[in-house]
């Protein structure tokens, strides 16, 4: 039995989720987390063979909780289930050690699939974000976005930011000082060429690293 853990901020998403993956006969939805910091822990409590997860979520947000989890237990599947369909995302999470990643616009069918294949220690990437990787890497440096000039902590602030959470709940969810936050929003804006969290936001929604609900 593959016991499954669902990790999403939205009941709904979750109730979803769970009814479906309880007709699959092998596996087992064994627990739900709500934010980062819940899903960390309940990978240490419990035995969570696959984690099903949100990039963005209350707390520290799937990227940190993807880097804990691993650094604990480095046998654990994490699969990352996100309406953003952006390789700069992907990419970063991928390199943190997630095994999966797919977008919440797919079928339950690919979604057990992509369970079945991190099970056989295979990594399954959707086709439409596989592409997006595939074409980013036969870029110049010339072509890229400025989103990959980020380093993995600011790109963790900026989902963040992006996320509305103010400076004080990201240093605490980071345990770092505010002022280092600030550091770090700072280096984000002068590399992105930018002078807000409102710019920020237009240009995160102009390169699909957030949705809008007209899209």
């Amino acid at each position: 039995m593959i016991n499954v853990l669902l990790a999403d901020d939205h009941d709904l998403v979750r109730l979803g989720m769970r009814r479906l993956l309880e007709d699959v006969d092998e596996l087992c939805v064994a627990a739900e987390a709500t934010s980062g910091e819940e899903e960390v822990t309940l990978c240490r409590e419990q035995d969570i063979h696959v984690v099903l997860m949100d990039i963005n979520m209350p707390g520290m947000g799937g990227l940190e909780a993807t880097k804990k989890i691993l650094q604990r237990n480095d046998a654990t599947k994490i699969i990352v289930v996100t309406m953003s369909d952006d390789e700069i995302v992907a990419q970063r999470i991928l390199k943190l050690g997630a095994s999966g990643y797919v977008t919440k616009g797919c079928k339950i069918t690919e979604i057990v699939h992509a369970i079945r294949e991190v099970m056989a220690n295979r990594r399954y990437i959707t086709p439409e974000v596989a592409q997006q990787l595939a074409l980013a890497n036969t870029k110049t440096e010339k072509e890229q976005s400025s989103f990959h000039q980020l380093s993995e902590r600011e790109l963790q602030v900026m989902m963040m930011i992006l996320d509305g959470k103010k400076t004080n709940e990201i240093s605490d969810s980071l345990c770092l000082s505010p002022k280092t936050i600030s550091t770090y929003r700072t280096r984000l804006y002068t590399k992105l060429d930018i002078q807000s969290d409102v710019e920020l936001t237009r240009l995160a929604i102009n390169h699909g690293i957030i949705l809008t609900n007209d899209k």
